[in-house]
């Protein structure tokens, strides 16, 4: 079981470790973002045109079916 520490304690710590984060650069965080984007853009494109040939695909076999 923990043991209970005071406030005080604990908001050091939490600062201790905040200390020990390598945040990224405004150029890295621009990157990812960017790379986020388009990998996003390029997703959506693909289900786009996989929902639209299956659609198109779908929509022969029920008019062959007539």
């Amino acid at each position: 079981m923990a043991t209970k520490s005071n406030p005080f304690s604990f908001l050091q710590q939490v600062r201790s470790e905040v200390a020990k984060v390598t945040w990224p650069t405004r150029r890295e965080t621009m990157i990812s973002t960017a790379m986020v984007v388009v990998m996003v853009a390029v997703t959506a494109t693909f289900f786009f045109v996989a929902d639209q040939a299956l659609g198109y695909g779908v929509g022969l076999l029920i008019t062959a079916g007539r």
